[in-house]
């Protein structure tokens, strides 16, 4: 009853939380994708539709056409609520994958802190536009995460889920041999997607890597063969109209470009200066990345890459944010792993093997062990409240009517709050080794193997 009511109690401060800090939305780009794909379903060109009052079309490649064409049948109100339900499906069942080994350690069924980090994560700016909007940034998250989950099974070889009643499909779905076509998916959809698959190729997944690169070019040449006079328009002069998407300086835009625009006091992202932080911030961003999965932690890695690539786009409109779910669950999960670590090393061996225990491989603290994972603790809230908040809109600011500097040094802060955290957080995010339960079995199996061969 106790967990019951406490969920009962985080929802409702959730629905709150939706009404005081967030905004009128009416399902505003979900009105230009119904209206785009019923223009294209009358027999029109997709790419030549307007939406009325505005200069906004349709951007996105014909695939994501394609996979919207049946929303078509439905009215724009009831796209949009269908869109918003199987995105909290969606989002719910990636947070039931990341937080199932934190769960599993602490000893909690998976509903409860699912139930409870539900309706927090609908709250928060990056959730509640996407939703508001009729956007499409959780259900592409959601086919990133799903490849985190295939890689788990795959490096634990998929037998922990099998059983002799399993069918070959079960089979092949447990053993995450598919790994690699979510973020194929996703970037048929969305370009921003790709960097992904450079991570899979700097940490040599390679087999992950290629299922990506195939999925995405079978499915972009599917497209081809299909809507033929679409894809051509879309590659051929859709794709570099910039402008279609809106001014760099815009407020909303919270990357690298959007903030070097804002500071620049311009509509333009000054080109040469983005280029060269774009290039360092990608290196940073993707060889933590890649140390984090040496160290045997996928969520961090996936985590940096997708704020990695946040950072680095020319538009990153808060609704596309999503990536600071999981970095909040990692600061959460950090915090209580130093916390425990502070009691001591706790000693464990793999299940079934004799030999000498494994230590946590978090080195106990020799100053204020009671403090122990406070920092990151109150990372992890300061950041939720930062994007729960989101302290831009009041600081909103449209050249060449009004400067960004209008409120001042504080004013342009608040303005570049996301943006600035995005950035700390591609460089100082912690990673936590050994964290997935995989790779902690692989290393305990072969620690054990080694001992036996003493």
């Amino acid at each position: 009853m106790v967990r019951a009511g406490l969920v009962a109690a985080v929802a409702y401060a959730g629905w709150l939380a939706i009404g005081v800090f967030g905004r009128p939305y009416n399902f505003f780009d979900m009105k230009i994708y119904h209206g785009a794909v019923v223009w294209w379903a009358s027999g029109h060109e997709l790419y030549e539709f307007v939406a009325p009052d505005t200069t906004l079309g349709f951007t996105y490649p014909p695939f994501a056409g394609l996979a919207m064409l049946p929303m078509a049948h439905l009215p724009v109100a009831a796209a949009g609520l269908v869109n918003a339900a199987v995105s909290i499906a969606a989002l719910a069942v990636v947070l039931a994958a990341l937080l199932r080994p934190i769960a599993d350690r602490l000893g909690w069924p998976l509903w409860y802190p699912v139930a409870i980090a539900t309706p927090l994560a609908v709250a928060i700016e990056p959730t509640r536009e996407t939703l508001g909007y009729g956007q499409v940034n959780l259900l592409l998250f959601a086919l990133v995460m799903a490849d985190l989950v295939a890689l788990r099974w795959r490096s634990r070889r998929g037998t922990h889920h099998c059983t002799e009643g399993d069918g070959p499909l079960l089979r092949f779905v447990y053993s995450g041999a598919w790994a690699g076509v979510g973020i194929g998916l996703a970037t048929a959809v969305k370009l921003t997607p790709a960097l992904f698959i450079l991570y899979l190729m700097i940490t040599r997944q390679w087999r992950v890597a290629m299922t990506a690169v195939a999925t995405t070019i079978g499915v972009t040449l599917g497209s081809f063969g299909i809507v033929g006079a679409e894809s051509r328009t879309y590659f051929g002069s859709v794709l570099w109209q910039t402008e279609r998407v809106g001014a760099a300086d815009m407020t909303p835009n919270q990357s690298l470009a959007g903030l070097l625009a804002r500071l620049y006091d311009s509509i333009e992202t000054p080109g040469l200066l983005w280029l060269a932080f774009s290039v360092l911030v990608l290196a940073l961003g993707l060889s933590r990345a890649a140390d984090a999965h040496s160290d045997g932690d996928e969520l961090t890695a996936f985590t940096l890459v997708g704020l990695t690539a946040n950072v680095v786009s020319p538009i990153s409109w808060t609704h596309h944010l999503v990536w600071v779910i999981p970095a909040i669950i990692v600061l959460a999960d950090h915090a209580v792993r130093r916390r425990d670590a502070s009691r001591g090393p706790v000693p464990r061996t793999a299940p079934g093997l004799q030999g000498p225990p494994a230590l946590s491989a978090l080195r106990p603290p020799i100053w204020y062990p009671a403090l122990t994972g406070l920092r990151h603790g109150v990372a992890a809230i300061g950041l939720y409240l930062l994007f729960l908040i989101s302290p831009i809109w009041p600081y909103e600011h449209q050249l060449p009517e009004v400067s960004h500097y209008q409120d001042g040094l504080f004013g342009a802060l608040m303005e570049n709050s996301l943006a600035l955290a995005l950035i700390v957080l591609v460089a100082a995010l912690p990673w936590r080794p050994g964290a997935e339960p995989a790779f902690h079995t692989d290393r305990m199996a072969r620690a054990a193997l080694l001992y036996a061969r003493r």
